[in-house]
């Protein structure tokens, strides 16, 4: 049996498309059972339905506090008996009870190379830092915002000519390949979290996750 796998979103849900993808693929051991937004116009949702997925908007203007509106998300969540929950350009910070609830199987992916650049605006930064290179991260979420362990990275130039959407473009195209590998990984039981670490294949992960050099 595939692993249930629920989606939360805010926006066009491309890396949604990503793992949509990678589940239609022979022995992939995932199945997306859900997708969530807190947008009701958030081209996700048609993604999801047009793949017959079940798709839900719970708007957060509809509750009066971040932790009403996080225990009506949990409690949507787990009508569909996740096994992960992968958090997909969900532009919500989640509160420790949510994070809690799910500890050990709540998967985010963030532009930037973590820990450099938590939070918002992450291409703009590097570009202003004058890095010369960028990338994203997929990690297991933890209280602390874009702190959780990192288990994957993947690396791009910036090229001197590089604003912020171009940057961007680059870095998606990355986003759409190691997102669905890190859920395969988890999916196929290779992949936990523990005492906050990310452990693969029973080996604890470096700080910047699988296969960095450094």
């Amino acid at each position: 049996m595939p692993r249930r796998i629920v989606v939360l979103i805010s926006g066009s849900g491309s890396n949604l498309q990503a793992i949509i993808d990678a589940c239609k693929t022979p022995d992939y051991p995932g199945e997306v059972v859900a997708v969530i937004s807190n947008k009701a116009d958030a081209y996700g949702l048609t993604r999801a339905a047009d793949a017959n997925i079940a798709n839900h908007a719970i708007s957060h203007k509809l509750f009066d506090s971040r932790e009403q509106y996080d225990q009506a998300l949990i409690k949507q969540i787990d009508a569909y008996q996740p096994d992960l929950v992968v958090l997909a350009g969900f532009m919500r910070i989640l509160t420790p009870a949510f994070v809690q609830h799910f500890s050990g199987k709540l998967l985010n992916i963030h532009p930037s190379l973590l820990p450099k650049y938590q939070g918002l605006n992450t291409h703009q930064r590097a570009i202003d830092a004058g890095d010369t290179e960028h990338g994203v991260s997929v990690h297991f979420v933890t209280e602390e915002l874009d702190g959780g362990p990192v288990v994957l990275q993947a690396k791009v130039p910036i090229f001197a000519e590089d604003n912020a959407d171009i940057l961007a473009s680059r870095i998606h195209q990355q986003e759409h390949r190691i997102y669905p590998l890190v859920v395969k990984w988890f999916c196929d039981g290779r992949l936990t979290m523990q005492d906050e670490s990310a452990v693969l294949d029973g080996k604890i992960l470096p700080e910047h996750g699988y296969a960095n050099e450094e």
